[in-house]
């Protein structure tokens, strides 16, 4: 499917939920896309993790299916689902054949509307949550990105500390606390469904209003205002973990929204810095022409908030000061002088010719759609999106850079098998 093909269908139900439908027709499946706008930035401070925690237990079993009952029913349509929170999303994902999409769809909304939490279940994914978090703080690249987000944010605010939560707060979260948070943030008004593959929008309006149309719940809280980052201040933070291979380095910056106009001009910038590693400049000085790091990329979150931009970098220990060094070296570089003629054309025609692998499955159009009614895009966004990137200009390009990449507002955070106390600073 070309990126111009697009056409989706929008329709908003009486009560709130907003439908999108694609149809498409390369193979006879349909990915079904439920976003509810929520997640952990509604968890409660004594709670924090409980989106997390209500993702992993929400398809555990409804008051009406038990989670034997749900899982045969998946697993006889060869169906996986996926559900999961994110800082500003609460959602659930599968494929499956058109054939079964309306009983597929049915199970997704009892799933939403009337999960029933049973009390072991709620057990049993407390070990895995609890499990993920004990890994994440024995992985060098998992505590140096927790580092800097705090960094970046402080760890009190919603951008700066883990969707998981802590060993602490996970502790404090039992069933009525995953409930309340359900029945609080999951409401209709909040829902955006989308609907894409071999299926007539008409048949997939009527399918969704027989599975959502009828979904009532109390008015959700209103969205809460996001405080800004932390500090602009230089910032480090160094933790020792013994026995590893390689420390890791995350370096990074508030950045913007992504509502944000010149959003497309800080994309084509990140692209030029190390989007991919390969081919950017910080893979081709830090690990190509010097060999220091294992890999190198730069990552642009831009959000409902401002977003961090977060270079990551893999290496040796003995090469963990070298590498900043470099990092601060192409930073400030680009930050100074912005990007030249050829790298903004090659950046441009990357991006552009992207697009189509963008939308090259169902589940990635329904993705898609999902970006474009969260920010408000347009729905043909598609079709806009690679003039919108060709008439980026080379200054607007430059001026992002410079608003962005200064190494002396650089939070720095560094973990693996290294001395703590010789590479902290006094956070600022």
């Amino acid at each position: 499917m070309s990126p111009t093909a697009l056409s989706p269908a929008r329709t908003v139900l009486p009560n709130g939920v907003v439908l999108l439908t694609q149809r498409t027709t390369t193979q006879p499946a349909v990915a079904i896309d439920l976003v509810l706008r929520t997640g952990s930035v509604h968890d409660p401070v004594e709670h924090l993790g409980v989106a997390n925690f209500a993702a992993h237990v929400i398809d555990q079993g409804t008051t009406s299916r038990s989670a034997e009952q749900l899982a045969e029913a998946f697993d006889d349509r060869g169906i996986a689902l996926e559900a999961y929170a994110s800082r500003h999303r609460f959602g659930m994902t599968c494929t499956c054949l058109a054939s079964d999409a309306e009983s597929v769809l049915a199970l997704v909304a009892d799933i939403v509307r009337r999960p029933s939490f049973p009390d072991d279940r709620v057990a049993t994914r407390r070990v895995e949550i609890e499990t993920g978090i004990r890994r994440d703080a024995d992985s060098p690249a998992e505590t140096a990105d927790a580092l800097v987000r705090a960094l970046i944010y402080g760890e009190t605010h919603p951008y700066g500390r883990r969707t998981s939560g802590t060993l602490e707060s996970l502790a404090r979260i039992d069933r009525q606390a995953i409930a309340d948070f359900h029945r609080t943030h999951c409401a209709p008004e909040r829902a955006t469904l989308t609907i894409v593959g071999d299926i007539d929008p008409g048949a997939a309006l009527d399918v969704a209003s027989r599975g959502f149309g009828d979904w009532t719940s109390p008015p959700p809280p209103p969205e809460a205002a996001l405080t800004p980052a932390a500090s602009n201040g230089r910032r480090r933070a160094v933790r020792s973990l013994p026995g590893k291979v390689q420390a890791d380095v995350a370096y990074g910056f508030a950045g913007i929204t992504r509502s944000d106009a010149r959003y497309h001009a800080f994309w084509i910038m990140n692209n030029v810095l190390g989007q991919y590693g390969l081919g950017g400049r910080l893979g081709d000085s830090i690990r190509e022409r010097q060999g220091m790091a294992y890999y190198v990329f730069s990552e642009l979150e831009a959000n409902v908030g401002p977003g961090p931009l977060i270079i990551r970098a893999g290496v040796s220990p003995d090469n963990v000061e070298r590498a900043i060094a470099s990092i601060d070296e192409e930073v400030g570089m680009m930050g100074r002088d912005g990007v030249s003629d050829k790298e903004l054309a090659d950046a441009k025609q990357y991006l552009i010719g992207s697009i189509p692998r963008m939308l090259e499955t169902n589940a990635r159009i329904a993705a898609f759609l999902q970006t474009v009614e969260q920010f408000d895009l347009g729905l043909d966004y598609d079709a806009r999106l690679a003039g919108l990137l060709e008439a980026v200009s080379l200054e607007e390009v430059r001026e992002a850079a410079a608003s962005l990449l200064a190494p002396d507002r650089a939070a720095v955070a560094v973990a693996g098998p290294i001395d703590s106390a010789s590479g902290e600073e006094a956070r600022t």
